[in-house]
């Protein structure tokens, strides 16, 4: 099996190691062993035995996560290494040479180069700025047809920070309906809503073929864990363990363990989390008061923001040379198909945020 190389790991393992201010992350600061262990007043880890542990997920863990969603139990969900791992098993268990895909972009890599790399028609359809980086629903009403098979969301949305409100979703719904295609909707920021209620209902709560994934890197600050999921109706799950059996066998025990404990206290984290999301918000708005060469739409959830920048350069040049001259590392937009576009994770702190979004501004200054 071919498949292209990953613009975005490639990027981020070759340059973000150098960076003294690094605004590529997309997580909120993770939490750390201790202030994890104080979610729970228990030694309890330290007695278990380190063997593979519940081979597709403890039910400890699988009620948890379906405490996350409303219509699903424990037979609906299967633990995957991550959510890069859950989205791969969906693709490797629904998909066949010839079968036609609609990815929305810009979006994680995986949506669409993995399905490519399957022998599927990718047919990409792309958010517009001018729309607030939302489905314009008539044009993706063209897009989908009889032949689709499935519809890749990303929800909240990275790089952009959009969310696609309930109400449009339940009609994207109508329109999958319609045409008996399948939705995957990668929702790993799900819970990080600035706006309203913090979690958006779930594709897999809301359609029959709906298919949800998961992750505990994000929303709850722990990408060491390496856990995800996926939420979605039993007999697709049935098919989705077949392939995981050949390449996961178990996520760790102790991940395992951890994923349980925070997603049980998950409104201690939530609390924490939301202070730094609205800080980093605040220190961009503020930024852009006063900034002549970018300009954005504000993110509505998740962990990132799409920077349109008024210089004439390829995004590439412009990151290599930022981080020569300042140590300060964004992600070029071309590695998302977007260019002209600077992706940043403004969840890294007030200090590297101020000085990396200083540092942009005085560079765009200087070219001509």
């Amino acid at each position: 099996m071919k498949i292209d190389s990953f613009k975005i790991e490639d990027w981020m393992n070759r340059y973000c190691p150098e960076a003294n201010y690094d605004l590529t992350s997309t997580c909120i600061k993770p939490l750390s062993v201790n202030e994890l262990f104080s979610l729970e007043n228990s030694t309890e880890i330290f007695n278990t035995s380190l063997t593979y542990g519940d081979i597709q997920g403890s039910l400890r863990l699988k009620i948890a996560i379906k405490s996350l969603y409303t219509n699903q139990g424990e037979e609906n969900i299967t633990i995957t290494h991550g959510a890069i791992g859950a989205n791969q098993l969906v693709f490797l268990a629904l998909l066949e040479k010839g079968d036609e895909v609609v990815s929305v972009l810009p979006a994680y890599q995986q949506h669409y180069s993995i399905p490519e790399s399957l022998g599927a028609e990718v047919k990409k359809y792309f958010l517009k700025e001018e729309n607030n980086w939302l489905p314009d629903l008539k044009e993706l009403e063209k897009v989908i047809t009889r032949k689709t098979k499935l519809l890749i969301l990303n929800n909240p949305n990275n790089p952009t920070g959009a969310v696609i409100p309930d109400d449009m979703l339940e009609k994207i719904v109508e329109i999958a309906k319609d045409n008996n295609v399948w939705i995957l909707s990668d929702e790993v920021y799900r819970g990080l809503n600035l706006c309203g209620n913090p979690y958006s209902k779930s594709i897999a709560d809301i359609y029959e073929k709906g298919i949800s994934v998961g992750s505990m890197s994000k929303t709850y600050s722990l990408p060491g864990l390496r856990v995800g999921w996926i939420a979605a109706r039993e007999d697709l799950i049935q098919e989705i363990i077949k392939h995981r059996e050949y390449n996961t066998i178990s996520v760790s025990i102790l991940d395992d363990y951890f994923s349980a404990v925070a997603l049980e206290n998950r409104d201690k984290i939530a609390v924490r989390n939301f202070e730094i999301m609205h800080e980093g918000v605040n220190v961009l708005k503020e930024w852009l008061k006063s900034e002549l060469y970018v300009n954005c739409v504000l993110p509505q959830g998740g962990t990132t923001v799409l920077l349109k920048y008024k210089k004439d350069i390829p995004s590439k040049i412009l990151c290599r040379e930022l981080l020569q001259i300042t140590g300060t590392a964004f992600l070029p937009g071309e590695t998302f198909e977007m260019e002209g576009y600077l992706r940043m994770g403004f969840c890294v702190g007030k200090e590297i945020l101020t000085a990396g979004l200083s540092n942009l501004s005085e560079y765009l200054r200087t070219k001509v």
